[in-house]
């Protein structure tokens, strides 16, 4: 199965120019948490929010998410191209397709983010009605064109550079169009949008006589691997580094061996990376957690599939 992967510009702008949180609530939860539950329910692994200076609300938000945060450095909004280059830079060697995603389109559903890779097509939009839509699905082999582009027309100009033909992807989810501001007031869309949330939602944890290994732990040790930095995984998962050491000391010692091998000093400073039996570890926890989840989501739509 294809690895899939997402890029959300954490601050949006509308078309009166006004900056757009990702915490605005849209029913009865935020505009990010509803767009980390579509990706989640239509099987996205990866999903990265980039952000600004002005992240640590939205990172304590998305906490238990198991989301991952970069830091553009400066204020998001002015520059989406330059802001969806960090995400999709970052997930370039991860993923096999990506989806590109602004907070300021939250409506459409799992079931479109389904049909787009479904489509086995290397660039697809959804539209509605004609009405070109979001988000954008690419595939890896396209990313360095893409990240190559230096001009002022942003994302689209991008896409009409590359030799790849965009496919449209006729669909009835009228949430591929709607912008926020249109969506507060249509009470029916949103009703709509909640329906189709049901999913099945776990938490797996690893325990002993307490726990000490879940979700947060997975996250820790996967950016740990990428980074090979304790300090540059915390700055990705809205962690603190005294927690994450506490995290890695409470894993060792409920399994009894190393799971990070620490190297100090030296003319780059200090390096962390994981043990051979760490690396083990999360490669089984992997598998585990894609295995219980695969049989979760099957049985739920067994159980409560509607006739």
């Amino acid at each position: 199965m294809l690895k899939t992967g997402a890029v959300i510009v954490a601050i949006g702008v509308t078309s009166q120019g006004e900056n757009l949180s990702p915490l605005l609530p849209i029913g009865s939860i935020s505009i990010a948490r509803r767009l980390v539950l579509t990706f989640q329910q239509a099987g996205v692994e990866l999903i990265v929010f980039v952000t600004g200076h002005d992240s640590a609300a939205l990172e304590q938000h998305l906490s238990d998410f198991g989301v991952i945060f970069l830091k553009q450095g400066e204020r998001i909004g002015a520059d989406k191209f330059k802001s969806a280059s960090v995400g999709l830079d970052f997930l370039k060697d991860k993923c096999e397709r990506i989806f590109f995603s602004s907070v300021a389109y939250p409506m459409y559903t799992a079931a479109t983010l389904q049909h787009m890779m479904a489509a086995g097509k290397k660039l697809v939009l959804p539209f509605y009605k004609g009405r070109q839509g979001h988000p954008l699905l690419v595939a890896r082999s396209l990313l360095p064109d893409i990240l190559q582009y230096t001009g002022d027309g942003g994302m689209r100009a991008a896409l009409r550079g590359l030799a790849e033909p965009v496919f449209a992807l006729a669909t009835e989810d009228e949430g591929v169009v709607l912008a926020v501001r249109e969506i507060q007031h249509l009470q029916d869309i949103i009703e709509a949008h909640n329906e189709n949330l049901l999913h099945p939602f776990l938490r797996l944890s690893i325990e002993k006589e307490k726990l000490f290994f879940n979700s947060r732990a997975k996250l820790l040790l996967q950016l740990i691997r990428e980074t090979h930095s304790v300090k540059q995984a915390c700055r990705r998962m809205a962690l603190s580094y005294a927690k994450a050491w506490d995290m890695l000391n409470a894993m060792e010692a409920e399994l009894g061996y190393c799971v990070v091998e620490r190297r100090q000093g030296g003319s780059r400073g200090g390096k962390t990376q994981l043990t051979v039996k760490g690396a083990d570890f999360l490669c089984r926890y992997e598998q585990y957690e894609k295995d219980v989840k695969r049989y979760a989501v099957e049985h739920f739509r067994e159980l409560f599939s509607r006739e």
